[in-house]
C-alpha cells in the first residue's frame, strides 16, 4: 500500500513523461513500419517482418507483467532488465567478435544482445507466472508457450544473419542467469526490507525511475547518431 501511495504522489509529475515518452515511442513505431513495408517490398520474407516486430512483443510482454505485479519485483526487475542490457554493451566491447559478414553492421555481436534481453525478460515472465500461479497445468502451458516464444524470436537472429548460433547462445545463457541471480537477490537480501521501510520502497522507486530515464536517454541518442 506504501508503494502505491507513493506512486499516486508522483503520477502527475510522470504523466508530461509518460506524453514525451509515448511520443519518442510513436516515432519508433513508426520507423519500424517503414522498415517492415521495405521488407514487404524487398521480399525480406515473413521472418524478417517477425524479426523486427519481436522487440515490441517482447516490451508489450515484460510492460504487462510490470503491471500486473506493481509491486517492489517490478521495480527492481526495470533495474535489472537496464542493468543485464549495460552488461551486453560491456561483453561485446570486452569480447570484440565480429558479426556474420553477411550482415551490414559493423559493431560486435558476441554476445547478442537481442537473445540476452529476451532471455531474461523470458525467464523473469516464468518466474513471476510460477510465483502467481504456482505449480500445475496452466503455469506449465504458459511456462513453455513463454520459453517457446522468446527461443524463437532468439533463433531469427541467426536464421537472419544477424549473429552466430554461438552469439545468441552465449547471450541466452547470460540474460536467463543474471535474470535468476537478480530474482534471487530479490527475494533473498531485499524484499523483506522493502517491505518493512518506507525509506527503502523510495529508494529502489528512485533507483528504478533514474535507470530507466537514463537507458531511454541512451537510447534516443543512439537513435540520433543513427540517424546522421
Amino acid at each position: 500500500m506504501t508503494v502505491k501511495r507513493f506512486s499516486s504522489r508522483d503520477g502527475s509529475r510522470s504523466n508530461d513523461g509518460n506524453e514525451q515518452f509515448g511520443a519518442l515511442e510513436q516515432e519508433s513505431f513508426i520507423n519500424n513500419s517503414s522498415e517492415i513495408r521495405k521488407d514487404l517490398v524487398t521480399g525480406g520474407g515473413i521472418e524478417a517482418i517477425v524479426n523486427r516486430l519481436s522487440k515490441w512483443v517482447v516490451s508489450v510482454l515484460f510492460g504487462s507483467i510490470i503491471l500486473l505485479r506493481h509491486d517492489g519485483a517490478a521495480l527492481w526487475a526495470v533495474i535489472g532488465s537496464i542493468s543485464n542490457s549495460a552488461l551486453s554493451v560491456v561483453l561485446k566491447r570486452i569480447l570484440n567478435q565480429e558479426r556474420p559478414t553477411t550482415t551490414l553492421r559493423s559493431d560486435p555481436g558476441m554476445p547478442s544482445s537481442h537473445a540476452q534481453s529476451i532471455s531474461f525478460i523470458s525467464v523473469f515472465a516464468v518466474l513471476s507466472v510460477m510465483e502467481w500461479l504456482g505449480t500445475n497445468g496452466v503455469s506449465l502451458f504458459l511456462s513453455g508457450l513463454i520459453l517457446a516464444l522468446g527461443s524463437y524470436f532468439i533463433r531469427l537472429r541467426v536464421s537472419q544473419k544477424l549473429h552466430t548460433s554461438s552469439q545468441v547462445v552465449v547471450g541466452a545463457i547470460v540474460g536467463s542467469l543474471f535474470c535468476i541471480l537478480w530474482y534471487t537477490m530479490w527475494n533473498s537480501l531485499l524484499r523483506e526490507a522493502f517491505e518493512a521501510s518506507l525509506l527503502v520502497q523510495i529508494s529502489v522507486f528512485l533507483f528504478a525511475a533514474t535507470f530507466a530515464l537514463a537507458f531511454a536517454a541512451y537510447v534516443v541518442l543512439n537513435w540520433f547518431k543513427d540517424e546522421r
